[in-house]
């Protein structure tokens, strides 16, 4: 399977068939977009003390991080190979953010301290010619974005959108409990990325004093990670340690092949990148498919409103054709002969037609008047105020993805006119449910 072109292949199909629907319903495409950019991405993150620098340049081969006990780097590096070909080098955040074949654009809006904390290194190592590491400053306690100078969360959060594979780094010394640690693992990764995409480790076991002093930090990170979860079953938590500053009092050998296993899983990462890009897809998509389904909903309720008031309009019409005459003639004088009167006589021409069709189209010009200006809205008021009702949420997943659509389903309601009762949700719903069952299904065949 040649994943480049079927990467080309999928951002082509989204974008002929679907773009115009995510800027139809307000939702923001730039994450899909992004996430089809440029090459598979692994990022690290963890405490300070955690190791992630250390384990990268053990990667590469090379001291390429700065490495340390203390906060080291307070940078985001992206670090990648272009191929033998490139120079080594370093590449500043304003740049990145400026370059449209980089997935980076929308990282502008994390202001001009984010951007000066943000750079790309070139390096020479094969591995990274087809994928990039990202490094992150290490979490700390009591931080606040005043801080920092930007929302290190928020930033954290649109890396891992990105990311086909999330690092999540621990040491035995503060295993869990860092505040910026127990904010991630409850709140930002499950809301950017996925649980087969993120690793748990616990790095520099060779500092523990034995056996039992490692099976204690374990079971402290276990139960930490339990209540940041709000889960009794605890994912797997791979242990390592750095050979070349591993501190001999402990027999290492036994976790050997372990580390061996989490260094593999990292560089195969790119081989996630697909199935990566078809979650975030099927995702976004699906929900697109809720707000144009309650659209929809609205729609052919609001037709069904039309047709009652159609029914009104009718009758009415019929009435005034008929009556307008002669209430024109008792208030006037006008016409000498009416409508009715004239078809009795067998007298009618075209002018027994003006004062009734004038009735009719009175009537038709306030009761289209008194619709728009005044039933539909307080019908879209009404709706807005319950948009909930207008999907079916009998299942966790729809109210999950409910609660991240409702406020543009609302928007929706709010700014609603009479055009929304011509089909075009419907339709648009047909394009998404034939985009979900037949083209997103066929990628996922291809990659089985």
């Amino acid at each position: 399977m040649d994943e480049k072109k079927l990467q080309i292949e999928l951002q082509n199909r989204v974008q002929q068939k679907l773009l115009p629907l995510f800027i139809r319903y307000g939702l923001d495409y730039s994450d899909l977009e992004s996430a089809l950019k440029w090459k598979p991405l692994v990022l690290l993150i963890g405490n300070y003390s955690s190791g992630k620098s250390t384990f990268i340049n053990e990667l590469l081969g090379q001291d390429l991080q700065r490495t340390g006990q203390a906060p080291t780097d307070d940078s985001f590096t992206i670090i990648t190979s272009e191929g033998p070909d490139k120079e080594e080098g370093e590449i500043p955040g304003s740049v990145l953010v400026n370059d449209e074949t980089l997935p980076f654009e929308f990282f502008k809006a994390h202001g001009e301290q984010f951007i000066a904390h943000f750079r790309l290194k070139r390096v020479s190592a094969p591995f990274l010619e087809n994928m990039a590491l990202i490094d992150t400053p290490g979490m700390l306690d009591a931080v606040t974005e005043k801080d920092r100078g930007y929302d290190y969360m928020t930033v954290v959060s649109d890396f891992a959108k990105l990311a086909d594979l999330v690092v999540l780094m621990f040491d035995p010394h503060k295993a869990g409990t860092i505040k910026e640690t127990y904010t991630a693992i409850r709140d930002t990764l499950p809301e950017s990325s996925t649980e087969d995409r993120i690793l748990f480790v616990m790095n520099r076991i060779d500092e523990c004093d034995n056996l039992s002093d490692l099976v204690r930090s374990y079971g402290t990170l276990c139960w930490n990670l339990s209540q940041m979860t709000g889960r009794k079953d605890i994912p797997y938590i791979f242990l390592t340690y750095a050979p070349a500053m591993a501190e001999q009092t402990t027999d290492l050998s036994s976790w050997s092949m372990e580390r061996d296993q989490l260094k593999e899983k990292i560089l195969t990462a790119p081989q996630f990148r697909i199935n990566h890009i078809l979650q975030n897809i099927d995702q976004q998509v699906n929900e697109l498919q809720m707000i144009s389904e309650a659209m929809a909903v609205f729609s052919k309720q609001g037709r069904e409103l039309l047709a009652n008031a159609a029914k009104f309009w009718i009758t009415a019409g019929a009435l005034a054709f008929f009556s307008s005459g002669l209430i024109m003639n008792k208030l006037t004088g006008f016409p000498e002969q009416t409508f009715l009167e004239a078809m009795i006589s067998g007298s009618i021409d075209l002018s027994s037609f003006v004062i009734p069709v004038s009735g009719v189209a009175l009537i038709s010009l306030l009761s289209g008047f008194w619709f728009v200006k005044w039933s539909f809205p307080r019908f879209a008021r009404k709706w807005r105020e319950s948009a909930a009702n207008l999907v079916n949420l009998n299942t966790e997943y729809k109210r999950r993805l409910w609660t991240k659509v409702a406020v543009k389903v609302e928007a929706l309601l709010d700014t609603a006119t009479v055009k929304e009762l011509l089909g075009g949700h419907i339709r648009n719903l047909d394009k998404i449910r034939r985009f979900l069952q037949k083209d997103l299904q066929g990628f996922y065949n291809k990659i089985r």
